[in-house]
């Protein structure tokens, strides 16, 4: 290997994905607890929990307490976890939950001190150095040493877009510039959102600019012209790395860049096995059904409050049912509580709007807690739904989405879900532009559904009642 190709492969720098920043939080999470208490007691006295091989078991649970309660109040959401304001709120609401679960789990975790000030020295144990850990995490980990330096080989017509979806996704994504890889035109499109090198200057770039991968985003191969190609072949020759955009896009973003897919759409859509596990199918299925008990029983619960806010509040029928599309397109009737004024549609099929003046005030509580949602379990126990899935739309809408979006009936491959990847990640679809960033959503479900993504799911369900963001 020439000097010239080991320099080039030695100044790439160091990056964390997006998952390792994750798996580097859990971990910098539990060492810091860990480290806590294990000074805590050279300066006060505490020894309700303490560093000792006895203790296996109750700092196993603590740490599992942390990763899993961190996950449902979003310390793990990286945008979030960068802004220091909204991860003090968020560590709070975790400490809490962990210390309170954490006392109330005597026969795993130690047994209350005789002097109870020590609970309190445990709360603030955590708080405070889950605190420290994020101090760390913001100023080490997020720090432009860590960014991913990325040049981008593409079409200039298609630059703007491209380069506005790939910084949404990664605030560590870095894209340094691009090099346009069309033939040269006489009056050539210009593009001043990022730098633009010229092909000539190709793998001096990749040097200079301490390049971390290349990634191609060409839609029609032939245009790429010949010195482009002819430099991309001596990195791939070189083991520089090379990545295609659609798989940066579904890597960095979760969703399927539909809207990118041509005629070979097949490479892109190799559905998840779970599709066709008969064990995961069943266990689906049994997980659906014993959901769904639970949730019609919390409902009866809730009848009686709910009677009485309908009554007061909303003054017409409780419930209300709805033509929606279910899987292979076929329609069922969805049960759901009334959140909007009667005869809302007397005017035909509207989307809901944010802020939708045909909401009631009660409505309105009932869909930011979820709560409207209550009466589908009886649709999940009758198969038309599963717990997760893409959101089941009504067939006006799925007419005009079809003829609108490309591949939009896809999503009725599986039974339509309560929750799903698109409802936690997104907000209500409320035009054709968020109801092709929903399919993104929904298709990456589809296409990557496993039990460790519907756990994923449910968790982040829980974030979403939790922080009252239903629509």
């Amino acid at each position: 290997m020439s000097r010239y190709a080991k320099r080039m492969r030695g100044k790439k720098g160091i990056h964390f994905e997006v998952s390792e920043r994750k798996v580097l939080l859990r971990i910098l999470d539990i060492f810091m607890v860990l480290f806590g208490i294990y000074i805590l007691p050279r300066f006060l006295t505490f020894d309700y929990l303490t560093i000792d091989p006895e203790n296996l078991t109750p700092l196993i649970l603590l740490a599992f307490y942390i990763s899993i309660f961190g996950t449902v109040f979003e310390l793990y959401h990286l945008k979030r976890a960068s802004k220091l304001d909204t991860t003090l709120r968020n560590i709070i609401l975790t400490t809490s939950t962990v210390v309170l679960l954490y006392l109330l789990t005597p026969f795993i975790s130690p047994i209350l001190p005789e002097n109870r000030i020590q609970i309190l020295y445990f709360y603030l144990l955590i708080a405070v150095f889950l605190f420290i850990g994020r101090l760390l995490y913001t100023t080490l980990i997020e720090s432009p040493r860590f960014y991913k330096r990325v040049l981008l080989v593409a079409e200039v017509s298609n630059i703007e877009r491209l380069v506005t979806a790939l910084k949404v996704a990664d605030p560590n994504y870095k894209i340094v510039g691009f090099i346009n890889c069309e033939f040269s035109l006489e009056e050539p499109i210009k593009y001043k959102g990022i730098r633009e090198f010229q092909p000539s200057e190709f793998l001096q770039i990749i040097t200079t600019q301490s390049i971390s991968e290349v990634v191609v985003a060409s839609f029609n191969t032939e245009s790429i012209s010949l010195d482009v190609y002819e430099s991309l072949m001596t990195l791939l020759d070189r083991g520089f790395k090379i990545r295609d955009y659609t798989h940066i896009y579904e890597e960095l973003l979760k969703r399927v860049p539909v809207q990118f897919v041509g005629k070979d759409f097949y490479k892109y859509f190799p559905f998840s096995r779970s599709n066709e596990n008969k064990l995961y199918i069943v266990f689906h299925r049994l997980f659906d059904i014993v959901f769904s008990i639970i949730g019609l029983l919390f409902g009866v619960v809730l009848l009686p409050f709910i009677l009485i806010g309908n009554a007061i509040a909303n003054k017409g029928p409780l419930f209300y049912s709805q033509d929606r599309v279910g899987r292979n397109s076929e329609t069922f009737r969805i049960l759901k509580l009334r959140t909007m004024i009667e005869n809302a549609e007397v005017n035909g099929a509207k989307w809901a709007q944010k802020n939708d003046l045909r909401i009631t005030p009660f409505g309105n509580f009932l869909r930011r807690s979820r709560i409207d949602e209550i009466p589908q379990f009886y649709n999940i126990l009758k198969g038309d739904m599963s717990i997760i899935g893409p959101r089941p739309e009504r067939p006006f809408f799925v007419n005009e989405l079809s003829r609108l979006i490309p591949f939009y009936q896809t999503r009725h491959v599986i039974k339509p879900g309560l929750t799903g990847w698109a409802q936690v990640n997104t907000r209500y679809g409320a035009s054709v532009s968020d109801s092709l960033v929903k399919l993104q959503y929904d298709l990456y479900y589809i296409k990557h559904r496993s039990v460790f993504l519907d756990l994923n799911i449910i968790i982040k369900t829980l974030s979403t009642v939790l922080y009252y963001r239903g629509q």
